[in-house]
């Protein structure tokens, strides 16, 4: 008995000896890159986001996860981490990597300085050949510009666009007509800008203002596939069956750019042409279209209206993972036109 009591104590000693195991930011790190290298690009941002947690100035691992975030399109995400890094001391990689955010955003001036800022402290560094074709890039497209407009011009384009782009994306068309009014004042050869302006009036109430303009436009340039676009969602949603008209030359229509790709399945899921949109979302390819919060509420729409309920639910889910806003309204299911 004494000898099956002292086991017994042995035992309860081992194992309250045992060093229980509290994972480190090595250890999240790693997991994140895990992740990040099977394009698991949600699960490895909660890794590194988890790694910084623990070692919040070890500068390696933001730079990870701007990486991430470059990778998913997310450029001003990327950028806000880069210059936390180096407002705390120089992890010189970070000049690179934040010159390549700036030069997919098309703010050209500040991707060449920050090249060059990493060539002047590391020329002989790991990213020394793709700063230096960024700046050949760079300045080829000066060459190109330079009749156009300034660099300068272009930056306060882009950050125009970018803005108007965030209210639209939110359906804040009243803050989003200023935007679009500077850019067509500033900015007359882009000529996207009017179908944005006429889809601000539309959906603040200025309908009639809004279709004259396409209807106008289309007069002048009879193959617009703006024009085209925006007429088949202004009848569609006041009980025009001219609308109709519109979706059959859409659904002729197959361009190579993933914009204008997106924005025909947008316009069949809005007008409940299910089954056309469903086709052109499954062609619509690269992270660019899933910044938008939009692509998720109506790809998930239209799957769960072409009965794929599962596939909607598999879309909505990420979507909000991405968008959180998602998370206001109720999901697909709940979805009527």
């Amino acid at each position: 008995m004494l000898k099956g009591k002292r086991n017994k104590t042995k035992a309860k000693t081992k194992t309250n000896n045992v060093t229980p195991f509290i994972p480190e930011g090595d250890f999240y790190y790693t997991k994140g890159v895990e992740a990040f290298k099977k394009r698991k690009f949600d699960i490895a941002i909660k890794w590194i986001q988890k790694a910084i947690e623990d070692k919040p100035y070890f500068p390696l691992y933001k730079c990870q996860l701007s990486i991430i975030y470059t990778e998913t399109g997310a450029y001003h995400k990327a950028n806000q981490l880069l210059t936390e890094v180096l407002q705390t001391g120089e992890y010189v990689d970070c000049y690179y990597l934040a010159a390549n955010n700036y030069a997919h955003l098309g703010l050209l001036q500040d991707a060449k300085k920050y090249a060059q800022m990493y060539l002047d402290k590391k020329p002989e560094g790991d990213f020394s050949d793709d700063a230096a074709q960024l700046l050949d890039y760079i300045e080829i497209g000066d060459e190109d510009e330079e009749d156009i407009f300034s660099l300068e011009d272009e930056d306060e384009l882009i950050i125009l666009q970018e803005t108007a782009f965030y209210h639209i994306e939110n359906d804040d068309w009243e803050k989003a007509i200023p935007f679009i009014e500077e850019i067509m004042e500033i900015f007359p050869e882009q000529k996207l800008a009017v179908h944005d302006y006429a889809q601000a009036l539309f959906y603040t109430g200025k309908k009639e203002e809004a279709m004259h303009i396409e209807e106008d436009l289309l007069e002048d340039y009879p193959n617009n596939l703006q024009s085209h676009l925006n007429l088949a969602l202004f009848y569609y949603e006041t009980g025009d069956s001219n609308y109709l008209e519109h979706i059959q030359i859409i659904d002729n229509i197959y361009p190579i750019h993933e914009e204008q790709k997106l924005r025909i399945a947008e316009v069949f899921a809005k007008t409940e042409n299910y089954s056309l949109a469903y086709e052109r979302y499954q062609n619509v390819s690269g992270e660019q279209a899933k910044r938008r919060a939009s692509y998720y509420k109506w790809y998930s729409v239209t799957a769960y209206h072409s009965g794929n309920p599962s596939k909607a639910l598999r879309l909505w889910e990420e979507g909000l993972k991405r968008h959180p806003k998602l998370s206001k309204e109720e999901g697909p299911w709940a979805f009527k036109n």
